[in-house]
């Protein structure tokens, strides 16, 4: 690397992908330096999946305490503290993030908590003491955040899901607005904890882009627990109305009163006064980062990775393509991220996962496939007076017999899901599900049980039998 430049790599934003590539770059003994302006461990660690997953948790108490005696248990009084969550959260949440700097120094990278902006093709300034330095290469992570909605009235009034880790009292009522995975999980969250909850979505079904059964049934399940979902509805305006109360005014007329009112509808990329425009960085229109197969920007020294280019948002992917850049840039091996077939989860009660294509893709793109179905009450409710269904759902192409989505509602879903994500990607067939035995008594047994296919689709028409 050239010795013109203060360093051969420096990264700017602190979360999953940024650490990533800082550490992997300078293990490889580059002279590598991050800063971050807020905290280390970005939105997934800080804000984002970690502390939600720790508030699932918290919100899955309420249904355990409801079907232990069916177990034989004998409970005493039991009662929720919010304050308790919120504090243990926040120590663990400080614990992970120094690890995360903590990584960074043994690997050799020189930290800085501040913000630091582009200033030119290899330049970056540091706002705090206004210093300019130099690198070969620029590597910008900076994430995304919840977008505002700045054109509702009453936005102002409103959260995000930022805020809602960070509440002083827990609410007793919350109007959710948003149908994607971050509005669900909340709502759930708050539905479990004791809230009352209102999901306010302008489209026909929550959760686009997963496949219809598991939207379908995870509506059912979330209105069977006591949730309001107003689908096909929007909030007009949001306004005060006393003791900290809030009102959601929605388009159709009808006023919803919330202690909370929370705007989940979608996230924006932290481009924004970052010296895109100055170094000539093209942005698309919802002002990310655009970038080629290798997460090289128009400017041919500085690349981008993660939420801040609008490819897939997610923390794995984020790390994947930090990987990929540091395959190519410092180790002269050109490498693509994949995308394809990429594993999720929705952690909503019951949980979602997910992998490959939906029923309603396949069906676009294949001649005939074949949909293997299985719905039924998990084991673990037998004993108690809960019915929440569980569904598994194998979409598999009639000509080769390759599996091209697995699709999972219920328990431990999000987990199925990684090892699932494994088959599909290996591109194996139903015939490699079939001869793989069963592991029992578990609800995954199914995936390798389902013989004969429930349906099939050909030429987009539905075929039974």
């Amino acid at each position: 690397m050239s010795e013109r430049y203060d360093y051969d790599l420096f990264v700017i934003g602190g979360g999953s992908g940024g650490v990533r590539a800082a550490r992997r770059a300078a293990m490889l003994g580059k002279r590598v330096a991050i800063a971050e302006e807020y905290r280390y461990g970005g939105t997934c660690v800080i804000r984002g999946c970690v502390p939600k997953k720790l508030l699932v948790y918290a919100s899955q108490f309420s249904e355990t305490f409801e079907d232990a005696p069916f177990y034989g248990w004998t409970l005493g009084e039991h009662r929720f503290d919010w304050a308790t969550l919120i504090a243990n959260k926040d120590r663990e949440i400080e614990r992970l993030e120094n690890i995360y700097r903590s990584n960074l120094v043994k690997a050799g990278v020189e930290v800085h908590a501040t913000r630091a902006v582009l200033e030119g093709p290899h330049e970056v300034r540091f706002l705090d003491g206004d210093r300019l330095v130099s690198a070969e290469t620029i590597l910008v992570a900076v994430g995304g955040r919840a977008a505002r909605h700045p054109s509702l009235p009453g936005a102002e009034h409103c959260i995000t899901s930022n805020e809602a880790f960070h509440l002083k009292e827990m609410p007793r009522s919350v109007v959710i607005l948003g149908g994607g995975y971050i509005a669900v999980e909340f709502a759930n969250i708050f539905l479990g904890l004791g809230a009352k909850v209102t999901l306010v979505y302008r489209g026909k079904e929550i959760l686009q882009g997963f496949d219809d059964d598991l939207r379908i049934e995870l509506h059912q399940a979330m209105e069977k627990k006591g949730m309001v979902i107003r689908c096909e509805e929007a909030i007009e305006r949001v306004s005060q109305i006393g003791n900290g109360r809030l009102a959601a005014h929605l388009f159709g007329g009808d006023v919803i009163e919330a202690d909370q009112v929370m705007l989940a509808i979608g996230r924006q990329a932290n481009t924004e006064n970052l010296g895109c425009d100055k170094v000539g960085i093209d942005l698309d229109e919802r002002g990310g980062i655009k970038v080629d197969d290798y997460s090289r920007t128009n400017v041919p020294s500085v690349y981008a990775i993660g939420d801040v280019t609008h490819r897939i948002q997610l923390t794995p992917v984020a790390i994947h393509e930090a990987m990929c850049f540091v395959e190519t840039v410092f180790r002269g091996n050109p490498t693509k991220p994949d995308f394809e077939t990429v594993p999720t989860a929705v952690f909503s009660q019951p949980e979602i996962g997910a992998v490959g294509m939906t029923e309603s893709a396949a069906s676009k793109a294949f001649p005939e496939i074949e949909i293997y179905r299985a719905r039924f009450r998990p084991m673990r409710q037998t004993l108690t007076t809960r019915s929440e269904p569980m569904l598994m759902k194998l979409v598999v192409d009639a000509a080769t017999r390759r599996v091209l989505g697995a699709h999972v509602l219920g328990p431990d879903a999000g987990e199925m899901s990684q090892l699932l994500g494994i088959a599909v990607k290996a591109r194996l067939t139903k015939d490699d599900f079939d001869r793989t035995m069963a592991v029992h008594p578990t609800a995954a047994e199914e995936l390798v049980t389902m013989y004969e296919p429930s349906y099939r689709i050909r030429n987009g028409e539905r075929v039974d039998g």
